[in-house]
């Protein structure tokens, strides 16, 4: 009877997973609605966004390009008074990660991002391409316009290259870098108390332990950073069209990836020839009698073979990954210069987010604002 009750939930599991693949291959789109931020089901079946809950959304997104840390967002939803998707008054690091990488709010949907891969435990995992992914783009109205998606999706890649956690919560938090030592700059507050308080932004390093100063770069106001900054975008747009004809050939040529794919095909023949060879080898050692100096020696050389190739596969991958994530950061570039006035008569905290890489202080005062497309232009 156990058996029979089990070949039944295999079966049962078997027939219910089919029919989801079928839908997911057919387009239709399926979420979790119960606890899923933004949207409830439709008649159709599509999302239909819900106002209310889709403008905490828009403030999460808003929140991370003013320079907000997860963290920083997770407090102050938490100090709001907002409950969370599962309506708990407390939120969480992972749950504004999840929002801010979630395709379903820029109008698309990957399906099959997980898999079950015991149908009695249920015990689920990454699909990392043991089955079938689908992705379907504009497949209902979104609540983050896509361009504005993507260049979250690059403010995140660009805080996961600092290597270290960072707690933003200013555009300019990792963004102002020292020309003396490249250290960043971190912001204090003089005459905090009085009329005549500001922020200021001085080098992190700027005293040793000891209290003796290290770093020669003086300070920098924020409301210049931002004075300067408007200066400095004014420039580059002046040569707006030789600007986007240069990132548009950068893309072309910097952030192709053909040559790159063509080698980690041979790599991943070359991985399961020898693969396929070692595992002859010790198939032929447990049949014959082999002498088994030469055979150590051989199965070494698989071994190397399989180890080198292996070693230039992830070379090659993170190489592709860094290409990618370049040229994304590059359209995103394109796309807003294309879209802006020649004149920004104000500081824009969307803009600065999107086309400025770092900021370097000299040590004469001098600021040169690097411009993600490679560009710097010194105020």
């Amino acid at each position: 009877m156990s058996s029979l009750a089990q070949e039944e939930s295999r079966s049962i599991s078997e027939n219910v997973t089919w029919g989801k693949r079928k839908s997911m291959a057919d387009g239709r789109i399926s979420l979790p609605w119960s606890n899923f931020l933004g949207y409830k089901k439709g008649k159709d079946g599509l999302p239909v966004i819900v106002p209310e809950e889709a403008a905490i959304v828009r403030t999460i997104y808003r929140l991370y390009m003013e320079g907000k840390s997860y963290a920083a967002i997770a407090r102050h939803l938490t100090a709001e008074g907002i409950p969370s998707p599962t309506g708990k008054p407390t939120w969480a690091l992972a749950t504004i990660r999840s929002i801010l990488t979630n395709e379903t709010h820029r109008g698309s949907k990957r399906m099959q991002k997980t898999h079950v891969t015991n149908y009695l435990t249920k015990s689920k995992k990454k699909n990392e391409g043991e089955l079938p992914s689908y992705y379907i783009e504009a497949s209902h109205e979104p609540i983050i316009p896509p361009d504005e998606w993507d260049a979250v999706q690059v403010e995140i890649e660009r805080r996961k290259k600092l290597g270290r956690p960072v707690s933003c919560q200013s555009p300019f938090s990792m963004r102002i870098k020292c020309g003396d030592c490249g250290a960043f700059f971190g912001s204090k507050v003089w005459s905090s108390n009085t009329k005549y308080r500001r922020i200021i932004w001085r080098c992190n390093d700027r005293y040793n332990k000891r209290g003796k100063r290290d770093c020669k770069t003086s300070h920098v106001q924020e409301d210049d950073v931002k004075e300067k900054f408007l200066t400095a975008f004014t420039r580059l747009m002046e040569n707006r069209d030789s600007v986007l004809e240069d990132c548009r050939n950068a893309q072309k040529l910097l952030c192709d990836t053909t040559a790159v794919d063509a080698e980690i095909e041979t790599l991943e023949r070359e991985v399961e020839l020898v693969e396929g060879l070692a595992r002859q080898a010790i198939q032929n050692n447990a049949r014959e009698v082999i002498d088994q100096s030469e055979w150590t020696e051989r199965n070494g050389i698989y071994l190397n073979r399989h180890a080198e190739a292996t070693k230039r596969l992830a070379e090659l991958d993170r190489q592709k990954v860094e290409r990618i994530g370049r040229s994304q950061t590059l359209s995103v570039f394109i796309r807003d210069l294309v879209g802006r006035d020649q004149l920004l008569t104000e500081f824009d905290e969307s803009l600065w987010a999107v086309v400025i890489d770092c900021v370097v202080v000299g040590l004469d005062g001098r600021l040169t604002f690097k411009f993600k497309n490679g560009m710097g232009i010194e105020v």
